[in-house]
């Protein structure tokens, strides 16, 4: 157990698992939008766009216990009251609200502004953690953090390469919905995963919000082309049931063992990611302008400011 902890709290380890869980992610926009594209479901369609989501996470949730059960030698089954409660409070904030509002504003936007957006879940989940949950200080730093990666986001709306001022309430504003979701979902992962497995909670809670959802999608009318899905289709269905059952595991792990803030750090490539595989895999380049390099740039020196060496205490100390 000591040893795994500091196999898991080392920086090589830490940054290189994290990496791999925002590639992982980040390869989820342009994917997403092409499983659309694949299965006949229309921007307008939610009911489609919900019922394609909860099979997705249903299908990861199974992924994660199995894959669970084969690593611990014992089938994973929450056996405590706490342990459904912790999976039904998971579910709500991680996968039902999250990609109830992800996968309707991505939609409604371009994959590069949705990534780009969804880069600002670092100092979101770095501000629930501090002024919701008490788990991290508030400082200067991680303040000026905020504001860059804010005005990061504000410019990527700017007019010029196909943007504009404009918020689509139901496509980037869904976005930011799914953000604030993903924020208290990671925070909760972390106390959650002091008592429990972060392979039983990502499992369940992805069976549970996937069965809601699905439910909730079918009842809303939605459908999903099966009859004439090949290869191809079936292929990217469980490649996106793995980035959620591979980066979320992952990404539970790390928190389990390091700060909130020392994960999240690693989020600013979720849309490094994002905007090169949306250029690439949905022709996107047009997109891939001054505006949104620049935003890029905002984004990560916010990452930088809120990750660097504290110069000066907590806001808290400093009215004292």
């Amino acid at each position: 157990m000591l040893f795994k902890k500091k196999l898991l709290t080392n920086s090589w380890v830490v940054g290189i698992l994290a990496l791999v869980c925002c590639l992982l992610w980040g390869s989820a926009f342009p994917c997403v939008k092409l499983g659309y594209r694949m299965f006949h479901v229309e921007a307008v369609d939610w009911a489609g766009q919900i019922l394609f989501a909860g099979v997705r996470f249903a299908f990861a949730g199974v992924l994660v216990i199995l894959i669970g059960s084969v690593a611990s030698k014992t089938i994973l089954f929450p056996r405590r009251g706490i342990q459904f409660r912790h999976i039904m409070k998971l579910s709500l904030f991680q996968t039902i609200l999250q990609y109830f509002f992800f996968y309707i504003g991505l939609a409604r936007t371009s994959g590069v502004k949705a990534s780009i957006i969804e880069g600002t879940n670092v100092f979101v989940a770095i501000l629930v953690a501090a002024l919701c949950f008490r788990m991290e200080k508030v400082t200067r730093q991680k303040l000026w953090g905020c504001f860059l990666g804010f005005a990061g986001v504000v410019l990527v709306n700017a007019s010029g390469t196909g943007m504009d001022w404009n918020m689509h309430w139901m496509g980037e504003g869904f976005i930011f919905l799914s953000t604030f979701a993903y924020a208290v979902s990671s925070v909760l992962l972390k106390r959650f995963s002091k008592e429990d497995s972060p392979l039983l909670l990502s499992g369940y809670q992805f069976l549970v919000g996937g069965l809601v959802m699905a439910a909730v999608g079918s009842l809303m009318g939605g459908k999903l082309s099966f009859a004439g899905a090949g290869i191809p289709e079936w292929w990217m269905l469980l490649y996106l049931a793995l980035i959620s059952a591979v980066a979320y595991s992952l990404w539970g792990i790390l928190l389990k063992y390091n700060d909130v803030s020392r994960v999240a750090v690693y989020g600013f490539m979720n849309p490094v990611f994002g905007v090169l595989l949306s250029a690439w895999l949905l022709e996107e380049r047009e997109l891939l302008g001054v505006h949104s390099l620049i935003a890029l740039a905002l984004v990560c020196m916010g990452i930088f400011f809120v990750n660097r060496k504290e110069l000066t205490g907590s806001i808290e100390e400093e009215g004292r």
